[in-house]
């Protein structure tokens, strides 16, 4: 029997599996390495410098067209970064381009790649760019961004603390309502009409936690605030709840009520047969931060025209992870083996959706 491919993000148990027991050699300088649910390694790199740095795929997705399709390229990335509480300072970049990706769209591509990079303070230092064949993808490639900072002054998904309320920024699936919305338009406004498709369309632009993640801690990090963040993209917003717990070795209780689904994303997920808390949300921050300044977080991104909800308390690991549905039936929260999303969107595209 022929293996049926998972698309997407590999599952935490095939991580644990195959990838952690073989991960090179061991270095003293490593504070936190690669783990289920952490957006970025920590490199001690002494003189009270911490090295902070994370990768990610590269995309182009023709429906959005060059200039979209790098600004997500760089966000999706840059978002990963400013979860440490870092601002982004430096970019690798590596493309290997389909045969059938013209000069013309490449430099479109690159210059709005480069144009967002001057927006964000992230100077260009390396990379690799080629054509070959038999590259036939939405990813093209692959980048690396990296910062450096004060020792004391890092957050990571690891250092979540028990006690701590956890909030979630802009609400569930709001990468799969932004991307399916403007790469399946006419289906989607077939079912949901013109006016709330290009409401949903709009939701593109939030697919960042750049300006989230640096809001958030302005009342303060780790005990006085904000003692962990992590970008939800993989598995929704679920998954990235349970992996911020997992990360820090905590229990972690939600009210699934409480997380926003506003009614774009409820009716596109409807018509893709896919849970909106589960699919991918890249743009949705999760952050623990101490109660007695949890409020203050939220009137800071409100400000700045961030919604943002206390969903949640960190726990006791013996309490385990779990989430009360509207009836208060407690349920047991797991890691998603794939994400939806990604069996929808290539169905979609089987489907020649358009």
């Amino acid at each position: 029997m022929v293996e049926q491919p998972e698309y997407g993000k590999v599952s935490s148990e095939f991580f644990e599996n195959v990838i952690y027991p073989h991960i090179g050699a061991k270095r003293n300088e490593i504070l936190v390495g690669p783990s289920v649910g952490v957006d970025n390694c920590v490199i001690n790199v002494g003189g009270g410098q911490v090295l902070v740095a994370t990768t990610d795929p590269l995309s182009y997705i023709s429906e959005l067209g060059a200039e979209d399709s790098a600004w997500l390229s760089v966000h999706s990335i840059a978002s990963d970064i400013s979860t440490s509480g870092f601002h982004p300072q430096y970019g690798i970049f590596d493309l290997n381009l389909p045969e059938s990706f013209t000069s013309q769209e490449f430099e479109r591509y690159w210059s709005a790649l480069s144009r967002e990079c001057v927006k964000l303070g992230i100077a260009i230092v390396g990379g690799h760019t080629g054509r070959f064949e038999g590259i036939d993808s939405t990813i093209i490639g692959s980048g690396t961004m990296f910062s450096l900072g004060s020792s004391r002054a890092y957050l990571s998904p690891t250092s979540a603390m028990l006690g701590h309320a956890v909030i979630i920024t802009k609400g569930a699936a709001i990468e799969t309502t932004g991307v399916l919305s403007r790469v399946f338009p006419h289906k989607i406004k077939d079912k949901i009409g013109e006016r709330a498709l290009k409401s949903a369309q709009a939701y593109f632009r939030k697919i960042s936690v750049v300006e989230d993640a640096f809001t958030a801690i302005k009342v303060g990090i780790k005990e006085a605030g904000v003692s962990a963040m992590h970008d939800a993209t993989e598995g929704g917003v679920l998954s990235g709840l349970y992996e911020l717990a997992k990360a820090s070795s905590l229990g972690i209780h939600v009210e699934i009520e409480k997380i926003p689904v506003s009614k774009e994303t409820k009716d596109i997920c409807g018509l893709f047969k896919i849970d909106p808390f589960t699919s991918l949300s890249e743009g949705t921050l999760v952050f623990s931060c101490d109660p007695t300044r949890a409020d203050d977080a939220i009137v800071l991104l409100g400000e700045k025209g961030i919604k943002a909800a206390i969903v949640g308390q960190l726990v006791a690991p013996e309490e385990g992870m779990n989430f009360s549905d509207r009836n208060g039936k407690v349920n047991a929260m797991g890691h998603p083996a794939t994400d939806p999303y990604w069996a929808a969107y290539y169905k979609a595209k089987q489907a020649k959706w358009t």
